[in-house]
């Protein structure tokens, strides 16, 4: 198959393209999708790459990769025998979702600040989920850590005061990996930077694991949560 055989329609001439490899690559025919897992993480961590410190090209063929990723996905799915789905179903799902998150765009409703869209946006996910019992809800823990700690401390905030969860206990380690530079309220992303890198010199001067104290504390936090949501 030719990489422009059907320019027309690009994106269906990727999932062409991944259906033939499927049928006809001995390799690709034996993989799962949690045989992809590895692969996942990795292009995503390259696009990270591309976005951050890339070239226009180099956003570009990152953007295919991770595209490839769900076409794979997509097409394993639909080989499956009891509940297949396929990449159309997959876009449909898509769409249905986004214009239901987006009534400003699509059913009248006004939003004339971004505050005003985020509210929309969860309004309709809450909708969407009602099975839902928690704001940890839908929350991976197999997030980053900083990326998770981030989301939690954002979720902790919609169900009790930053007090209640004991965030000032954070101040002693601050203190202790004080550099030249004041960490108590860094004044950009680039001095959050080096408090962060501080806090890790720290734990490496006293062989400690920053990621699995980092890891322990949101497990603490989670507990927090829910222990406040349950009053």
């Amino acid at each position: 198959m030719s990489a422009d055989a059907d320019p027309a329609d690009a994106l269906r001439t990727a999932a062409d393209t991944m259906r033939a490899v499927r049928d006809r690559c001995v390799w690709t025919q034996r993989i799962g999708h949690r045989d992809l897992v590895p692969y996942l993480v990795e292009e995503s961590a390259e696009l990270i790459d591309a976005i951050e410190d890339g070239s226009r090209a180099d956003l570009r063929e990152e953007l295919g990769d991770l595209l490839w990723q769900v076409l794979f996905h997509a097409e394993i799915a639909s080989r499956d025998p009891d509940d297949p789905f396929d990449v159309d179903d997959v876009a449909r799902g898509l769409t249905e979702k986004m214009v239901r998150r987006h009534p400003h765009v699509f059913a009248g409703e006004t939003a004339e600040t971004p505050e005003r869209v985020l509210e929309l946006w969860n309004a309709a996910k809450a909708a969407e989920k009602r099975e839902r019992t928690s704001v940890l809800d839908g929350v991976s823990e197999r997030m980053p850590s900083l990326a998770l700690a981030q989301k939690l401390l954002g979720k902790a905030a919609r169900v009790a005061p930053a007090a209640e969860l004991q965030t000032a206990r954070l101040q002693p380690c601050v203190e202790t990996a004080r550099p030249a530079r004041s960490l108590d309220a860094p004044g950009s992303e680039a001095e959050l930077g080096e408090a962060l890198l501080a806090l890790v010199a720290v734990a490496r001067a006293n062989g400690w694991d920053a990621e699995r104290a980092l890891r322990e504390r949101l497990r603490g936090l989670t507990a927090q949560i829910r222990a406040a949501e349950a009053r």
